[in-house]
């Protein structure tokens, strides 16, 4: 199937541009005249119309649909953007410094509409309480399954989950090379640039002061995640922050873990009311019960949320965190577990096998 059309009557934008298509391993068909642009105006998931013809297009009158980009040269003006107008165009790009951010349009075009995976948040009453731990066994499992899984740190004050599992050397990007990108990222192209160990990469922080993250760039990294992995497991703060609140919007199940103490469980309450409002799904994970804490049905009656079990309480953890080795620990116990059934539930499944870009 055509993944792009390219409406130009330019053999130099026709040709720069089939040149990206084929960077991007997109089949692209180019329309030479607004007739032909006509016909074939909703065959392909993208559409790139030159600027050399927008004028012809608009007066023609098609009618409007998503994924048509206006394609320009540098220094052609800002009748750019009437142009743009004209065709019912969501984006502009200018050759050639756009060049990269069409490729990756290209690639994602080119991805199959169907192939989504599912998206989970968890974060936690209280500091402490055992979301991020959760969080990265959760999608080590998963990878264990042989499942495409993705790791997203939404905390920037967190110390970073690559830490937890040995990954903070392994080179890839980090949420300041990502934060302020603009566009459409493609499936493989995010999953060759981060950090990875078997089916499993992690998009984390690096060691420097936090950036500030466009939440545009989170909503575009999430729908490339969810076409290029099988799950997506994001480890969200308790202020939702930047990242939180769109990873909650695209997410299938927000786990919100509980301690069995009467403060956490209070704090739950205030927290699920804000949860509530950003996800459809909301299930309650109970932490370790400490002694005379509450019990697990009394926190899920108070809370009035599903309860999908316990986080229990294992000495093996605290040192497993230090010397990054909770890989090692979530093979077996508890915690695996526990993660088998959230698995279980969601019952996320391989998807198709995502190009190189």
């Amino acid at each position: 199937m055509t993944a792009a059309l390219i409406v130009t009557e330019d053999p130099a934008t026709a040709d720069d541009l089939l040149r990206l298509a084929a960077a991007a391993d997109a089949p692209a068909e180019v329309a030479g005249s607004v007739g032909d642009a006509r016909a074939g105006w909703y065959q392909a998931p993208l559409v790139l119309v030159g600027a050399d013809v927008a004028g012809g297009l608009a007066a023609a009158g098609p009618h409007r649909r998503s994924g048509v980009v206006l394609v320009a040269r540098s220094g052609e003006g800002a009748d750019v953007y009437r142009l743009a107008l004209g065709v019912g165009a969501g984006d502009v790009a200018v050759l050639p410094g756009d060049e990269p951010w069409l490729t990756d349009a290209m690639a994602a075009a080119a991805e199959p509409a169907d192939a989504r995976g599912l998206v989970v948040c968890v974060t936690g009453s209280r500091g402490g309480a055992g979301a991020s731990v959760l969080a990265a066994a959760l999608a080590h499992r998963s990878a264990q399954d042989g499942l495409r899984t993705l790791l997203v740190d939404g905390d920037p004050l967190g110390g970073g989950l690559d830490l937890l599992l040995g990954l903070e050397g392994h080179e890839g990007a980090r949420w300041p090379d990502l934060a302020q990108r603009k566009g459409r990222i493609s499936a493989a192209t995010l999953r060759d640039s981060l950090p990875s160990s078997g089916e499993l990469s992690v998009l984390s922080w690096g060691k420097t002061e936090p950036v500030a993250v466009d939440p545009g760039a989170v909503r575009s990294l999430l729908d490339s995640a969810s076409r290029g992995f099988d799950l997506t497991v994001v480890d969200v703060p308790r202020y939702l922050g930047d990242i939180g609140r769109p990873a909650l919007r695209a997410a299938h199940t927000c786990y919100l873990v509980v301690p069995a103490e009467v403060r956490a469980t209070v704090a739950a309450g205030v927290l699920a009311g804000f949860l509530r409002r950003e996800t459809a799904d909301v299930r309650l994970v109970v932490g370790g019960r400490p002694p005379g804490g509450l019990r697990p049905d009394a926190v899920a009656r108070h809370l009035d949320l599903p309860s999908m079990g316990t986080l229990d309480r294992d000495r093996r953890v605290p040192p497993a965190l230090e010397q990054g080795g909770l890989s090692r620990i979530a093979r077996r116990g508890p915690l695996r577990d526990l993660c088998d059934h959230l698995l279980d539930a969601q019952s996320p499944a391989p998807a198709a096998p995502v190009k190189a870009a």
